[in-house]
């Protein structure tokens, strides 16, 4: 649970404006969604894929490094990991179990003998959209246990986007429909309090010198 009091103290060290700017972030969030990226050689594409997520709303992003382990590139995130959830993975097959253990489906953003095109796509599900290697594509593994198969049209001569903007594509697409749905797709009020209170904190320098000073005056 929230210390309800706690949140509001630490509040008051922020600005309206900054405080409202979370308000209305926060209004737009989703969990029905969520992304996860395999494996991806280059760091750059894993950090553009988080900043797309937070600019459509997405609140969790899964990054699987089987065997390549970097740290996120805060300059080309932009910032975005401090409010997006990072779920970092051992393996596929852990990252699938644990989506699976959440409802959600495990979609492969793929052209597949049973793909949906885009505009097709079920966006009642919760779903997972894995995105894979720049080269090679998603695992076998991935491929395997995939629910579904989504594919975005082209009718250039260029098969293929770069993973970070087919991220985009279909983000900005999915969640966008979503809204216009009546489906319960916001965070909790729980979930609420609980990011007002992760990213306050975020926000204060003087974070650790405030939380003293709040305890010792109770």
């Amino acid at each position: 649970m929230i210390d309800i009091k706690l949140l509001e103290y630490l509040e008051s060290y922020l600005t309206d404006n900054r405080k409202q700017r979370f308000s209305d972030v926060l209004k737009e969030r989703t969990r029905h969604f969520t992304v996860a990226t395999e494996d991806v050689y280059h760091l750059h594409n894993t950090s553009a894929v988080i900043r797309s997520c937070d600019v459509f709303g997405i609140q969790d992003v899964h990054v699987i490094e089987e065997k390549r382990t970097k740290r996120i590139e805060s300059e080309i995130a932009l910032g975005a990991q401090k409010w997006v959830d990072i779920h970092r993975h051992k393996s596929t097959d852990n990252c699938i179990d644990s989506l699976r253990d959440k409802g959600y489906q495990i979609v492969a953003t793929t052209p597949h003998t049973k793909d949906c095109v885009l505009q097709d796509f079920d966006i009642t599900k919760k779903s997972c959209f894995f995105f894979g290697k720049e080269v090679n594509g998603l695992s076998d593994t991935v491929m395997e246990q995939a629910d579904g198969f989504l594919k975005i049209p082209m009718v250039g001569f260029t098969e293929s986007l770069n993973i970070s903007v087919s991220a985009a594509i279909i983000l900005q697409y999915v969640t966008s429909q979503l809204k216009q749905t009546s489906l319960p797709w916001m965070l909790t009020e729980d979930e609420l309090l609980e990011k007002r209170l992760d990213w306050t904190k975020k926000s204060l320098k003087n974070y650790d010198t405030l939380l003293k000073h709040f305890y010792n005056n109770q």
